[in-house]
């Protein structure tokens, strides 16, 4: 989207003082646990862009709060599973032979957004060690969210989404809907014998790089919209303007108790 767009979409500039404004009207409270799924342009013209974004976040959440986005890094996988777009067949060796491996502090996100991407390099902010499925953290919990995240099984029990869970935190969608809710994966993992898949990534085995591969669930983000209007319709989920972007406050633990209730109901199904 252009800058002369985002312009258009607001009546005056977002600023750090109006974003954090239009946090605590939303419900964002100091001390909370809160993970954000974000896309800047949908927000509006800001003044400072991301910066301002994160800033504000920051502002409300305070230091005993914590701050938690995504940071994954989808490109360091098996070539055999990409399709958008997929490369020659005879290339795969290659890529895989020749992968970087993934590095907390340069490895980019990719289609995080600019405020992820930019949040993962703030200064203080932890990233978690999954090549693919990292999540950075800033405030109080970040070493909790972000330690110890497990190379199998990404998004489960031993994943930053289930510290996060265990810590009663929040959601919040900023201009994006819940096909970006990472939250939801975690229930498909507390489904019983969830669709398994063969992944792997470059991996550091002592000083020698080496292709690593691993187990994970068979993700299925497609049903995530469905999930998710049938959760406002039974959990509070609040929502409202940060800027030009329409958003949604949530509880974690609700929204990933209801969609494995949901998913469980789905599969008994003949």
């Amino acid at each position: 989207m252009s800058e002369e767009t985002t312009i258009g979409m607001v009546s005056k500039p977002g600023t750090r003082e109006s974003i954090a404004t239009d946090l605590r009207l939303l419900g964002v409270e100091s001390e909370m646990v809160l993970i954000v799924h974000s896309s800047l342009s949908s927000i509006g013209w800001v003044n400072g862009g991301p910066v301002a974004v994160i800033q504000a976040l920051m502002d409300v959440l305070t230091d005993k709060g914590t701050l938690v986005m995504p940071t994954h890094s989808s490109e360091l996988s098996d070539p055999v599973h990409w399709q958008n777009p997929p490369v020659p067949p005879e290339w795969q060796e290659t890529i895989r032979e020749t992968m970087p491996r993934f590095d907390p502090h340069s490895t980019p996100t990719r289609q995080m957004g600019r405020i992820a991407e930019l949040f993962r390099t703030w200064p203080s902010v932890k990233r978690s060690a999954h090549p693919q499925m990292s999540f950075a953290a800033w405030g109080q919990n970040a070493d909790f969210v972000t330690d110890n995240h497990a190379l199998e099984y990404s998004l489960g029990e031993k994943s930053p989404l289930a510290r996060v869970y265990d810590l009663d935190g929040s959601i919040l969608l900023i201009g994006v809907g819940y096909d970006r809710n990472t939250s939801f994966h975690l229930a498909e993992y507390r489904v019983p014998n969830p669709p398994l898949m063969r992944s792997g990534a470059p991996w550091m085995d002592g000083e020698c790089r080496i292709w690593k591969e691993f187990s994970d669930v068979d993700f299925d983000d497609e049903l995530f919209p469905s999930i998710g209007l049938a959760n406002e319709q039974t959990s509070t989920v609040k929502i409202g303007q940060i800027g030009a972007a329409q958003c949604r406050l949530m509880s974690q633990r609700s929204a990933v108790d209801f969609a494995q209730e949901w998913l469980s109901k789905r599969k008994k199904r003949p």
